[in-house]
C-alpha cells in the first residue's frame, strides 16, 4: 500500500496467551505486518488452561486449524461442559452443559415452558431435554450435522502453544531467545520503544503485546496502569496442579469439586489427567491442600505439583499507549468456567481488528479497553454466581462466600430470574441464557413465576412438546458413539492410553 510502513509487532512473552497472539496475527495480517515474539525457555509458564469453552472452535476455523490435526497434537478430547459437584450442597451436583435445552419461543426461554410442565404433572428433569447434557453423561460424542453438538476441547495447553508456534514461524513470525532485562520507554512520547533482554539485544517495536503472565512487566511493570482487586467476591488465591497417567477412557467433560475452601478440577486428556485444587489460603494451609489434592487423585503423578498464587482481578487499562495486554498481564479469573484461553482469544481477535494503519487512534484504545473489561465483568459475575448461590454452610469459607456483598449487575441477574424465570443476554455476553438457567437452577435458584406464553398450550400440546424433545434427545445420544472411541478413530494420538 502506498505510504504504508510496516508495523513492528512485538510479542514480549509466548506460552499459550504468546503464540495464540502471534499465530493469529501472522495468519491474518502476513506481509502487511512485521511480527516478533520475545521468550525465554528458563522461564515456565502456567500451563494450566487445558478445558476451553466452545469459541476456540471458531478461533481454530478462523485461522484454517484442521481440527483432527490440533486435537492430535494436542492430545486432546471432547468438551460438552462441566459437571459442578458439592457446590449447592455437599453430595450434590448439576451440569453446567454447552448448547440449548428445549427448544425456545422468540417470546420466552424453554425453562418458562417447562417450569409450566411441572404444574400439569410433568415430572422430567430440565437436564432431560438437553443434548449436550445427557450426551456427556452417556460417555457419548459424534459431529452432528448443522453442528447440532456444542462442544469444545479439553488438551494439552503447552503442546497447544507448541502447535501454535510451529504455525506462526511458517507464517513468518520471527522468534528470539532470552529474558527481558527491562523494557525501554521513549523519552518522549512515553510510550515503550524497546525490550532490551539480559544479552543486550535491543527489540524495538511499534505495538508491543505484553503476554508476561502474572508478571506483567509491559503494561505494570514499565507503564503502571493499576489493577482492581476483585478477591473480595472471588475469594480463592492460591491452586496447585499436577498431571497423572489416566486410569480409564476420557470423559467428554471436565469436573468441577467444590471442598471446604474451594474446589478441585479433573480435566481427562488423551494420554493423561490433568488435576488441580484452587482455594482460599485464609482457610486451607498450602500443605494441606497439597495432600488433599495428591490423595484424591487417580493415576500415577506424571509432574511435580505446580504452585500458582494469584489475585482475581483486571488491569485498570488493558491498552496503554502502545502497549496491549493479553492473558494473565490483563487480569486473572480463576479457572472455574474455562474462561482463560477464551479471553486470550477475544483480545486478540478485538486487536486484530482494531489494528492502527499509523498512530495509535485513543478512540481505539477506549473502545478496546470498555469492550475488554466488560468482557471481564461479565465473566466475573458468572463465577460469583456459583459462590454466592449455595445452601453450604458447612465451613468459615462458605459461610463467607454465602454472606458477602455482590455486585448490583449480579443481584440484578439473580432477583429477577427467582422473580420471573427471565434472563437477558447483554452486550454480545459470553455466557447465554441457558448457561446462566442451568447455573442458577443447579445452585438452587427456583423461579417463582414463568412466562404466561407457556399457558397458551392445551395440555396435550405441552405434553407433545416436551415428549417430543425429551424423546429426540433420548434417541440422538443412543445414537451416537463412545467418546473414548469416537477420539481414537477421529484424531487419537500415537502415545494415547489405550481405551
Amino acid at each position: 500500500m502506498s505510504g504504508y510502513t510496516k508495523r513492528r509487532i512485538v510479542v514480549a512473552g509466548g506460552g499459550t496467551a504468546g503464540w495464540m497472539a502471534a499465530a493469529a496475527l501472522a495468519r491474518t495480517m502476513g506481509d502487511a505486518i512485521e511480527l516478533t515474539l520475545v521468550e525465554s525457555d528458563a522461564i515456565g509458564t502456567v500451563g494450566v488452561g487445558e478445558s476451553t469453552i466452545p469459541p476456540l472452535v471458531t478461533y481454530n476455523r478462523l485461522l484454517g486449524i484442521g481440527e483432527a490435526d490440533f486435537m492430535r497434537e494436542t492430545q486432546a478430547t471432547f468438551k460438552l461442559g462441566i459437571e459442578f459437584e458439592n457446590w449447592k450442597r455437599d453430595g450434590e451436583s448439576y451440569f453446567h452443559s454447552f448448547g440449548l435445552t428445549g427448544r425456545d419461543h422468540w417470546s420466552a426461554g424453554f425453562q418458562h415452558f417447562w417450569m409450566h410442565g411441572l404444574t400439569k404433572g410433568h415430572s422430567a428433569s430440565y437436564d432431560d431435554y438437553c443434548l449436550e447434557l445427557q450426551a456427556a453423561h452417556a460417555s457419548r460424542f459424534a459431529h452432528l450435522p448443522d453442528n447440532r453438538m456444542n462442544y469444545a476441547y479439553q488438551l494439552d495447553s503447552s503442546l497447544y502453544a507448541a502447535f501454535l508456534r510451529r504455525m506462526a514461524e511458517a507464517d513468518g513470525a520471527r522468534r528470539v531467545e532470552g529474558k527481558i532485562a527491562r523494557v525501554e520507554l521513549d523519552g518522549a512520547s512515553g510510550d515503550i520503544a524497546a525490550l532490551v533482554l539480559e544479552s543486550g539485544t535491543r527489540v524495538e517495536g511499534d505495538l508491543f503485546i505484553d503476554c508476561t503472565g502474572f508478571r506483567a512487566l509491559l503494561i505494570e511493570g514499565a507503564l503502571q496502569v493499576g489493577y482492581d482487586d476483585w478477591s473480595h467476591y472471588l475469594p480463592c488465591d492460591s491452586a496447585i496442579a499436577v498431571q497423572t497417567s489416566s486410569v480409564r477412557p476420557p470423559i467428554p467433560y471436565t469436573r468441577a469439586i467444590a471442598h471446604d475452601a474451594g474446589w478441585q478440577w479433573r480435566i481427562p486428556l488423551q494420554h493423561r489427567q490433568g488435576n488441580g485444587i484452587v482455594y482460599c489460603s485464609r482457610y486451607l494451609d498450602r500443605e494441606v491442600a497439597l495432600d488433599r489434592l495428591v490423595s484424591t487423585v487417580e493415576g500415577t503423578r506424571l509432574t511435580e505439583p505446580n504452585f500458582i498464587r494469584f489475585v482475581t482481578g483486571a488491569r485498570r487499562k488493558q491498552w496503554h499507549r502502545n502497549c496491549v495486554a493479553v492473558g494473565l498481564s490483563g487480569g486473572f479469573m480463576e479457572p472455574l468456567e474455562s474462561t482463560s484461553i477464551h479471553l486470550i482469544q477475544r483480545a486478540v481477535l478485538r486487536l486484530i481488528r482494531m489494528m492502527p494503519m499509523g498512530a495509535v487512534s485513543e478512540r481505539d484504545v477506549a473502545e478496546f479497553n470498555e469492550q475488554q473489561m466488560t468482557d471481564m465483568l461479565q465473566v466475573r459475575d458468572f463465577l460469583i454466581l456459583h459462590y454466592k448461590a449455595t445452601e453450604r454452610r458447612d465451613s468459615p469459607f462458605w459461610r463467607q462466600c454465602g454472606d458477602m456483598e455482590i455486585p448490583e449487575s449480579l443481584t440484578q441477574k439473580i432477583e429477577l430470574f427467582r422473580e420471573t424465570g427471565r434472563v437477558f443476554r447483554k452486550n454480545e455476553e459470553l455466557f447465554a441464557e441457558n448457561s446462566w438457567v442451568q447455573v442458577m437452577m443447579g445452585q438452587g435458584i427456583t423461579p417463582q413465576a414463568y412466562h404466561p406464553v407457556a399457558t397458551k398450550l392445551s395440555d396435550e400440546e405441552l405434553h407433545h412438546l416436551l415428549a417430543g424433545l425429551r424423546d429426540s434427545v433420548a434417541k440422538t445420544v443412543a445414537s451416537l458413539p463412545q467418546h473414548d472411541a469416537y477420539v481414537a478413530h477421529y484424531c487419537g494420538a500415537q502415545n494415547a492410553v489405550a481405551a
